[in-house]
């Protein structure tokens, strides 16, 4: 059944065709299936860990949708390494899921593992962040446009700056897609206001602990004396640097203006208590987005190779009326 869901995902992304009935027969050999009578569906998901309130959310999110519509989850926490996720999947193939769907932890070394899943006829949709491999071994990404979020955080920063900062620089794990695009999008945004400098760039790994020790030594160093602005990839990291402020003296939202993306309720409390300054949003729900994907692949409807869960930003003049409204 594995090698028909992937020919025939293939087939209608060559053609172009969608809306089609389940069962029909796709050009390109193959048909699109549905599950056997009585069968649930397998869906194998590897998560990258539990780095943040942002992935717990989406964990969470992906559980919950999966056992609202009955689907049988197999889910595999990688503890933030990519090796982790390799066996993981390498796992669902050799259990004969019907899907696999995964969040890189960074964007490579995936094409190996996905060749195999392909030739298993097992098809695989990624979500949250995009792994750099050849279109034709994922069906569809989901996610939102992390250089858009770069992007945002920086005409914020700009012209709350009035123009002039000298920037910290708080980065996601290395070589991740969030953590490269979020820091093209910050410079495509300052690019053209040459006193807005990034003067120090260190990852933070998207955790709290972590944020909070690179703050730490970086108040302690000479170039610690004279930022006046910092840009976290999370709001963990930032969360994590402003501890490390108050406990060296220095007022968070105020000395040193402050701005993270993700968009989590900690974040809000932290722009209500006036030690944040702005979050851009980055909607961890991604359970129903992945799992309608799923469904209507099931149908044999055509999915575009990307689609892009929009994202909002807020910064502490709104703070307080968002607040209630979080779910993360």
């Amino acid at each position: 059944m594995k090698r028909c869901v992937w020919l025939s995902v293939l087939a209608l992304i060559a053609v172009g065709c969608s809306g089609g009935d389940a069962g029909k027969t796709a050009e390109g050999g193959g048909t699109t299936p549905t599950p056997e009578s009585g069968k649930k569906l397998v869906v194998g998901f590897s998560q990258i860990g539990a780095e943040s309130d942002w992935r717990t959310a989406n964990t969470e999110s992906i559980r919950s949708e999966a056992e609202k519509r009955g689907i049988d989850l197999k889910f595999a926490d990688a503890q933030q390494k990519q090796e982790n996720q390799i066996k993981a999947i390498k796992s669902f193939i050799a259990q004969g899921v019907d899907i696999i769907a995964f969040a890189p932890v960074v964007e490579t070394g995936w094409e190996p593992v996905l060749r195999e899943a392909k030739e298993a006829g097992i098809p695989v949709i990624v979500s949250d962040r995009r792994p750099d491999v050849p279109e034709d071994l994922y069906v569809t990404f989901i996610g939102s446009d992390f250089v858009k979020e770069g992007e945002m955080a920086g005409e914020w920063l700009v012209k709350k700056m009035g123009g002039t900062a000298k920037i910290a620089e708080l980065t996601g794990t290395t070589g991740s897609a969030p953590a490269n695009d979020r820091a093209k999008g910050f410079r495509n945004a300052i690019a053209a206001t040459p006193g807005m400098e990034i003067v120090f760039t260190q990852t933070g790994d998207f955790t709290r602990a972590k944020g909070k020790e690179v703050m730490e030594a970086l108040l302690k160093s000479p170039a610690g004396k004279e930022i006046k602005a910092l840009y976290a990839h999370n709001d963990d990291m930032a969360l994590g640097a402003i501890q490390a402020m108050e406990e060296a003296g220095v007022k968070p939202g105020e000395d040193i203006i402050i701005v993270s993306i993700d968009g989590v309720k900690a974040a809000f409390e932290a722009m209500v208590a006036g030690k944040l300054n702005c979050t851009v949003e980055c909607n961890p729900l991604l359970g129903p987005f992945l799992f309608d994907a799923i469904e209507k692949m099931m149908k044999g409807e055509m999915m575009p190779k990307r689609i892009v869960v929009e994202d909002k930003m807020f910064d502490e003049t709104q703070a307080a009326a968002e607040l209630p409204n979080r779910k993360y």
